[in-house]
């Protein structure tokens, strides 16, 4: 079985749904789709004799404690983020705290079997890994499930590309010609040659721009006489160069990490810690360029 640990394992930000303003309406929800669910489907393989209440308060009851141990399980992880200098987060530390939040959930509605069935097992093994068994398992679901419904969402707003991003890792010799470019300047002694496989981007700076370029394991930051405008249209024929914003132009083949969401990306690189941002106007166009380019390239 193939596993993608680079994407299980690369930094991503921390969801918003996790964070301490957004974890009522977060338990509110998951509150609000198992009560549903139970109510509709009625899982439970109990005999009527054996509930000592309304099958709409049991519902209640299994549907509370998990929303109420995400809310508290989440509260007490972002206290610890806060003060500890720890603030990665990556999509297997999620798995992680979500697979522990249904594990407890199981073991509290172990804990309640007393106040909702007559059975004199209820605290037998048997009854607890039972407990266990069927929170992994469909809140497990239930999870898979409501990320799918959180990426449609997404999209809907304008925002595809929700998934984590891959870098376009591509050989040398199938970048760009290994001879510079001449580029053409409002001055004709400040023309210049650069040389498109070590550009990082550009930025610019009224009617200069800023070229920033790694080669050799060095960062080299340039000024020159030309309006990005102007600069974007004689490296056009370039695809993998992308006016991603009014300020500014990215190689694409050098973006090591994408973060955001449909207000705008910001992109970053291993060289430098400078970020590129992506307009909200240009998402949709960056987007398909990025999987025109990894069909090109293969990766």
């Amino acid at each position: 079985m193939y596993i993608n640990k680079n994407h299980l394992q690369k930094d991503i930000d921390y969801p918003n749904r996790y964070l301490s303003g957004n974890l009522f309406n977060t338990s509110g929800i998951i509150f609000g789709i198992i009560l549903l669910f139970l109510l509709l489907f009625k899982p439970f393989g109990v005999s009527a004799a054996e509930q000592k209440l309304d099958y709409f308060f049991i519902c209640g009851l299994h549907a509370l404690s998990p929303a109420i141990i995400l809310y508290c399980y989440f509260r007490m992880l972002n206290y610890l983020r806060e003060r500890s200098q720890l603030k990665n987060w990556a999509l297997v530390w999620e798995y992680v705290h979500v697979g522990i939040v249904l594990f407890l959930t199981g073991i509290a509605n172990f804990s309640i079997r007393d106040i909702i069935y007559q059975n004199t097992n209820n605290w037998s093994w048997f009854y607890l890994w039972e407990e266990i068994r069927n929170s992994l398992v469909a809140g497990g679901l239930f999870y898979f499930i409501f990320r799918l419904a959180s990426f449609y969402f997404q999209s809907k707003k304008g925002d595809p590309f929700v998934l984590q991003f891959i870098p376009l890792y591509v050989e040398q010799e199938k970048m760009v010609p290994p001879s510079p470019i001449f580029i053409k300047t409002q001055v004709k002694q400040d023309d210049f040659d650069l040389y498109l496989s070590d550009l990082l981007f550009a930025r610019a700076e009224g009617n200069y721009i800023e070229l920033t370029s790694y080669k050799d394991g060095q960062i080299n930051t340039e000024l020159k006489r030309i309006s990005l405008t102007r600069f974007d249209s004689q490296v056009s024929d370039h695809p993998n160069l992308f006016r991603c914003h009014r300020a500014y132009l990215v190689n694409m083949l050098q973006i090591e990490n994408v973060s955001g969401n449909a207000q705008g990306y910001l992109l970053a690189f291993n060289a430098t810690g400078a970020k590129v941002p992506v307009s909200r106007a240009q998402l949709g166009h960056f987007n398909n360029l990025y999987k025109q380019l990894q069909e090109k390239y293969g990766t």
